[in-house]
């Protein structure tokens, strides 16, 4: 079963709660003056404006830390070239939380092909320079600057999915743990409301930091082997310890059930007489207790030199994420030896509730009054009603950060939020943009054992097939689509979350119910490609499970009297692909009538698998030797731009590289004016009707899919 946690209201409130709720936490001394503050317990350093909205970071942190007591600063966008702006608030007295932001700030400020973003939608009127390269580094030392001897507690995404040593795509190498180059003294990865409610209560009462070694999603430097703890050496691939071996997404019940440590037995038999088969859990024994087990990883010095080891490396920490098995793992990074304890307990349904039920003013600060943060128009009319996935897609770091199991908020608790948007949030016409999260339709899709779900190892549980495990039962989401769509003042509830299809069709009921009332114009999936290959290496569902959907999506869109578009997305350049796959992707996109007015090329983000792909050349996904699987990789900035010229197939700035190409592979029947041609013989064929259909149809790409500019419907989809 799933170990348990203290529940996030358990803790005795600090003394400090007698100060009360904030309007907004304080960003200046002036501020805490009106508060009647003398000192911040704590203080939040974020690269993000301060938005205070629970799609915000440090807002959900901070008000969650207000609730338990504690007065919470934050100093939003510092100006990072002195400490200046870094002790503007004075000294906490607990500790500073260092957080980029949302986002990583390399991926905030870079495009796939490493050039400068000119815009930040964090930002106030979306201008980027607002924060430095690896923000959480940088504001650490000034932090440190500032106050040498208050505690650095850093995290958000760009601490999450930089706790080991991780390749870094704009340096091209592997760099250490964020930790050690930051010289934090305690990181918390993933969502941290369990860790960071902990940590401030211990270090309340007056408890060292540096013995806090004990909180789940916690990553800090220790010295030695504690007494009672038993280390597994996985430095090396020939002989990787006693690690559980990888669960391979291609083995049957028995194997399945067998490698979880249970066993497949007949449970009953069907109408026909024939054997139906069932997993039922049975418990495994174990020769060391996984509470006090750590694994040693390769070393930041061999991960930064054996492309094998770092696969190695990655593959051992992608196998223990589930909080329900997770052991400790251990690395060395330049003689410091960084210590991961297990992912931190999910979020019970209440503890969700709470934390999406703060009182959060759902508005920037007063401060940037008249400017627009274009990440916050893009989220102020929707609504997350979960965390995590379970889908796996190894080019996503979601997983690495919340968690596949699922953590769901209550359906009264997001029927309220809606009220509140209609009566609190300005601007607010009777449109809610979104109710979704990191899948729109994972709500409440669980394992049906909580047993199996506690034992599991499995990468996916949708991959390559649905478990037989994993409940899909769509009611609760459709009950919650049509409770939210009766609400008072609310003309209308958009699906903006990526859909998981493979998912949908499991429940024609909730597809049609999506499809009636739910799909503003155009609903976007992400097929991602159609070749097996690519497919295998970014574990998605063949393009057969898209066909499926399609029909689905048209035949209800149909029923309904509608005119509606599916708006696909692809990505080029993806670890595994070859120009082969692209040309059948580009070929298949021109069959099917799809012209897409934006496609993206593969970013390696920190910790992702396919980031190890592109990396390593080596599949972590199998298991690895020195003889082990090799995989394409797509790396230089030419090739790169080549598959996604691919994906735009009908834009004569592309038709040379596609035509040489073409050319070089033996293709030249793919060059013409035939209906099976991808280009036509020259770059002005057709150029005046490219044209005409370009002002009548393009599309701009926003947060809730392609809008027209100038038409009913997009090139994308005829």
């Amino acid at each position: 079963m799933m170990p348990t946690a203290e529940p996030l209201s358990s803790y005795p409130k600090y003394w400090a709660e007698c100060y009360g709720t904030s309007p907004f936490l304080p960003t200046t001394r002036e501020e805490m003056d009106t508060l009647g503050w003398d000192s911040c317990d704590i203080i939040i350093v974020t690269g993000d404006a301060y938005v205070d909205h629970p799609s915000f970071g440090m807002a959900v942190i901070g008000r969650l830390l207000e609730k338990q007591g504690f007065r919470v600063g934050i100093i939003d966008q510092p100006n990072w070239q002195s400490a200046d702006d870094f002790a503007n608030l004075g000294q906490p007295n607990l500790f500073f939380g260092i957080a980029a932001g949302n986002m990583d700030s390399m991926i905030n400020r870079y495009t796939a092909d490493k050039r400068a973003r000119s815009d930040d939608a964090y930002s106030p009127d979306d201008k980027a320079g607002h924060r430095p390269d690896r923000a959480v580094i940088v504001y650490t030392q000034r932090c440190k600057e500032a106050f040498p001897e208050t505690p650095i507690v850093i995290g958000s995404i760009e601490a999450s999915l930089r706790r080991i040593a991780h390749y870094d795509y704009w340096d091209n190498q592997v760099r250490r743990s964020i930790l050690v180059d930051s010289q934090a003294d305690i990181l918390l990865y993933g969502n941290a409301e369990r860790a960071i409610t902990e940590l401030a209560h211990r270090l309340s009462i007056n408890e060292p930091i540096s013995t806090i070694t004990d909180i789940r999603g916690t990553a800090f430097i220790r010295d030695s082997l504690p007494d009672g703890w038993t280390l597994i050496d996985s430095t090396r691939v020939d002989r990787p310890g006693t690690i559980d071996p990888h669960q391979n997404p291609y083995q049957t019940d028995e194997e399945r059930a067998a490698a979880s440590g249970g066993k497949c037995e007949i449970s009953n038999k069907s109408a026909d007489g024939s054997q139906v088969v069932s997993l039922k859990f049975l418990p495994k024994h174990s020769k060391t207790d996984r509470a006090t087990t750590v694994i040693r990883l390769p070393s930041y010095k061999k991960t930064s030199t054996d492309p094998v080891l770092y696969a190695h490396a990655s593959r051992v920490l992608h196998l223990e994420t589930n909080p329900g098995n997770a052991r400790a793992l251990l690395q060395n990074n330049d003689g410091k030896d960084v210590w991961l304890n297990p992912p931190p307990i999910p979020l019970s349904t209440e503890e969700m509730d709470e934390v999406f039920g703060l009182p959060y003013q759902r508005v920037p600060h007063p401060k940037y009054e008249g400017k627009r943060i274009p990440a916050y128009e893009m989220i102020r009319f929707s609504i997350n009603i979960m965390r995590g996935c379970f889908g796996g897609c190894t080019f996503c770091s979601i997983t690495e950060h919340e968690g596949r199991i699922i953590q769901n908020r209550s359906e009264q608790s997001i029927l309220d939020e809606i009220e509140d948007i209609r009566d609190k949030t300005p601007g607010f016409t009777g449109t809610i943009s979104d109710l979704g999260g990191p899948t729109a339709n994972m709500y409440r899709l669980a394992c049906k054992d909580p047993k199996i779900e506690a034992a599991c190892r499995l990468p996916s549980c949708v991959y390559p097939g649905i478990c037989d495990n994993l409940n899909t039962d769509h009611d609760p989401l459709i009950k919650l689509y049509k409770k939210a769509r009766q609400i008072k003042g609310v003309k209308r509830i958009l699906i903006a979350s990526g859909l998981r299809y493979d998912l949908a069709v499991e429940s024609p009921e909730y597809v049609e119910e999506l499809v009636t009332h739910h799909v503003g114009g155009y609903l976007k999936i992400a097929p991602e490609h159609t070749e097996q290959a690519p497919l295998s290496k970014m574990m998605k569902p063949g393009i057969g499970s898209y066909d499926r959907f399609k029909a689905m999506f048209e035949k209800f869109t149909k029923k309904a009297g509608k005119k509606q578009y599916l708006i696909p997305y692809f990505i080029a350049a993806h670890p595994g692909t070859e120009d082969e796959d692209m040309v059948n992707l580009a070929s298949w996109l021109k069959r099917n009538n799809f012209q897409a007015d934006q496609v993206q090329t593969f970013y390696p983000s920190p910790m992702a698998t396919a980031t190890t792909m592109y990396h390593t050349g080596r599949n972590p996904l199998k298991g690895l030797s020195y003889k082990s699987e090799k995989i394409n990789t797509v790396k230089s900035l030419q090739q790169r731009q080549l598959h996604k010229a691919l994906l735009r197939y009908h834009d004569p700035k592309n038709w040379k590289i596609i035509k040489d190409l073409l050319l070089k592979m033996g293709k030249k029947n793919l060059i013409g004016d035939g209906p099976n041609c991808l280009i036509p013989n020259s770059p002005n064929a057709g150029k005046r009707g490219a044209k005409t259909n370009a002002r009548k149809f393009v599309t701009k790409h926003t947060a809730q899919g392609y809008k027209p500019l100038k038409s009913k419907k997009p090139t994308i989809m005829k």
